[in-house]
């Protein structure tokens, strides 16, 4: 074929590629925001679904936190499968699996399917959500062009979480006829409007060595998982039977056997789910462990907010997620300076702001403390715009910290632990405060009976997210100092300091971002 007829087409085909980019982002982003508001979306509706189902309260924690867990599970396997069957492909599967989810979970006549749908949803989520960077680094090369491409997804992020309780909050408030079901019907046309666009636009890609799924290491790890999460839901709403202990203890031997295939997986050069070789890095290690206990602590005081000012209070889905929009407004205070001028001096600002966190939530405990019954939201607004800002100064910038050290040809799989381990800590967070609260509160009025006393025990449960942000600012010192200067969407070098093959092609920027 003649060189010019060649060059037409290539310049035909580069044509037709641009033209599609940008749509094919909206349509990635789009279900991505679906499943950012429907992680938040469903606090604010707790009250409403376990009054009409007649739900108890461990039933109320599963519906948020098996979301989570199946999320946590699926999230690295939902990787390896875009690597391998194609992203496009898998995309569209997710997000055909999570609109079905969501209409299931609008249609659950009862507690247990509901919370089968939400896992469903969860699942789905886990498998479509690492697409996303994927995607973006395949249509956009670097330059300005994938520099927006990532900041309308962390527009996206942003306006996902504060969205969605805000969002559900209307849908609640405005007394329409299907009441919380609309919460998750509302996923129905977005899924339809994002898979549509995927199928039209987006191209499909694959990894040029494509690795393989560690489904031993997968059903371990999930195991162990629910050996230790069911028990903490459960076991303080069935008294604590012996099988309660005899679960939660189990979970340590089956962990122990996961790491241990990792590591004979590993000498014989098989694929695994977690290289082992990451934990030998100190800084990746302790970055886990302070991202795990981070999040138990945000989850917790989201969820204690709601089962506090909805059911102890009475407050409206409406005026709650109104008041909690004072923590990402204190968020927004800080986050952009963070992302600016916090690279060079990230640790000491993830030393400072974990701090800023555990006061802001124990000056929060103490006036819902002090003020009981009578708490309005000028009591909480400050409390919560300050623990904001002490975020703002530490999330921004704390996945690619924790990051820093490790060699490039790892940052594919180190993220993917990374996000997965954030997930769980939501699950385990969910979990933990509902001990200690329903420990204290189990004695009184049910969900659909505001009792005041419950701002006594909400206090207390907020103590737990206040240990935790303190437990996460002793590990700060353990990161690396500063944020490696380094493109999320790069692939790693090869041989001769030029990458392997094509961006988009390995799995090195995959998972970056995803958390939540």
């Amino acid at each position: 074929m003649p060189f010019a007829v060649r060059s037409r087409r290539a310049s035909r085909h580069q044509g037709r590629h641009r033209r599609h980019q940008w749509p094919a982002l909206l349509a990635v982003l789009l279900a991505t925001f679906m499943d950012l508001v429907d992680v938040t979306i469903v606090g604010v509706a707790l009250r409403e679904i376990q009054t009409e189902l007649g739900a108890s309260y461990a039933a109320g924690q599963w519906f948020t936190a098996g979301y989570a867990l199946a999320f946590a599970l699926l999230l690295v396997a939902g990787g390896r499968l875009g690597d391998v069957h194609g992203r496009r492909r898998v995309f569209m599967l997710g997000v055909t699996g999570f609109t079905v989810a969501s209409a299931l979970a609008a249609a659950a006549p009862s507690p247990g399917l509901l919370i089968a749908a939400r896992v469903a949803q969860g699942a789905c989520g886990g498998v479509m959500v690492p697409q996303v960077m994927s995607i973006i680094a395949t249509e956009f090369r670097a330059g300005p062009q994938r520099t927006l491409a990532l900041s309308l997804y962390g527009i996206v992020l942003g306006a996902g979480q504060a969205g969605g309780p805000v969002l559900g909050g209307l849908l609640l408030s405005g007394d329409l006829p299907l009441g919380w079901r609309l919460i998750f019907l509302v996923n129905l046309p977005v899924g339809a409007i994002a898979l549509a666009g995927a199928w039209r636009w987006m191209r499909e890609s694959r990894a040029d060595r494509p690795p393989r799924l560690d489904v031993p290491g997968t059903l371990l790890v999930t195991l162990g998982s629910l050996l230790l999460a069911y028990p903490l839901v459960q076991g303080r709403e069935l008294g604590w039977p012996a099988w309660t202990v005899v679960s939660m203890a189990a979970a340590v031997p089956v962990l122990y056997a996961f790491a241990r295939l990792q590591r004979h997986r590993a000498r014989r050069g098989l694929a695994v789910l977690v290289p082992p070789s990451l934990f030998r890095i100190r800084s990746y290690t302790a970055g886990l462990a302070l991202l795990f206990v981070l999040f138990c602590g945000v989850s917790g005081y989201f969820i204690v907010l709601t089962w506090t000012l909805q059911f102890g209070l009475g407050w409206s889905p409406l005026k709650v997620a109104l008041t909690g929009l004072a923590w990402p407004a204190g968020i927004a205070c800080t986050a952009q300076l963070t992302n600016r001028f916090g690279p060079p001096r990230a640790r000491a600002l993830v030393t400072l702001g974990t701090p800023i966190m555990a006061a802001g939530t124990v000056g929060l405990a103490w006036s819902w403390d002090a003020n009981g019954a009578a708490l309005t939201p000028r009591d909480l607004v400050p409390w919560m715009i300050g623990a904001g800002i002490g975020m703002g100064l530490t999330i921004p910038i704390l996945s690619n910290l924790v990051l820093g050290e490790l060699p490039a040809a790892d940052a594919g799989a180190a993220s993917g632990v990374l996000n997965s381990v954030i997930q769980l800590g939501n699950a385990m967070g969910v979990a933990l405060a509902g001990v200690v609260f329903f420990g204290g509160a189990s004695g009184l009025a049910p969900p659909s009976a505001p009792a005041p006393e419950y701002a006594a025990w909400g206090a207390r449960a907020l103590l737990l997210s206040a240990g935790a942000f303190a437990l996460a600012a002793l590990l700060a010192p353990l990161l690396p100092r500063r944020v490696a200067p380094a493109d999320p969407c790069t692939p790693a070098p090869g041989r001769h300091g030029k990458p392997d093959s094509e961006p988009g092609s390995d799995e090195d920027y995959r998972l970056i971002g995803t958390h939540r």
